[in-house]
């Protein structure tokens, strides 16, 4: 079973999006994740309809966080992409008159409920602030500087700025 790689993803573009000052385009978002434009703003549009990203259009638009990043949690993220399944692992068959298979599947189920259930917690205590603040100490202990030096290791972003200062 392939995994869902959406939270994971979805996470690294925010975070990106929080270090930067202004809209980011989904051309940039998508250079970083190494995808298509058309995949970040099909992805970011479920978000924009929860209320955690907003869009501009034309010269200067793009993507924006528009919710409290103190507030906003995993959970509300993960909800926002449809509640992506948790565990790529599953009972061999669902229907089966194989007594030690029922067995079997009982434990296992009960096993990924509990699981699944723990892991949504976790999702419901870690809020977006908290996940770019551990993201601020892993690059301080790298050594770098800021957060302009954090966003420029994807290149895509260092771009946006120069012509944003342009503008101004």
């Amino acid at each position: 079973m392939k995994m869902d790689t959406r939270l994971s993803s979805v996470l690294h573009v925010l975070l990106h999006m929080a270090v930067v000052d202004g809209p980011v385009t989904s051309e940039a978002l998508a250079k970083m994740m190494r995808t298509n434009p058309v995949v970040v703003r099909r992805t970011l549009a479920g978000l924009r309809e929860n209320g955690l990203v907003s869009s501009e259009k034309g010269h200067g638009g793009g993507w924006r966080i528009s919710c409290d990043v103190g507030k906003v949690t995993l959970y509300d993220i993960y909800a926002a992409l449809g509640s992506p399944t948790i565990l790529a692992m599953g009972n061999r068959s669902e229907s089966t008159s194989c007594l030690i298979e029922k067995a079997v599947n009982s434990a296992m189920s009960e096993s990924f409920r509990e699981a699944e259930a723990l892991l949504l917690e976790r999702f419901r205590q870690v809020t977006l602030a908290e996940l770019s603040e551990h993201m601020r100490r892993h690059f301080k202990e790298r050594g770098a500087r800021d957060d302009a030096n954090r966003t420029r290791a994807h290149g895509a972003l260092k771009k946006k700025k120069k012509e944003r200062r342009k503008e101004k």
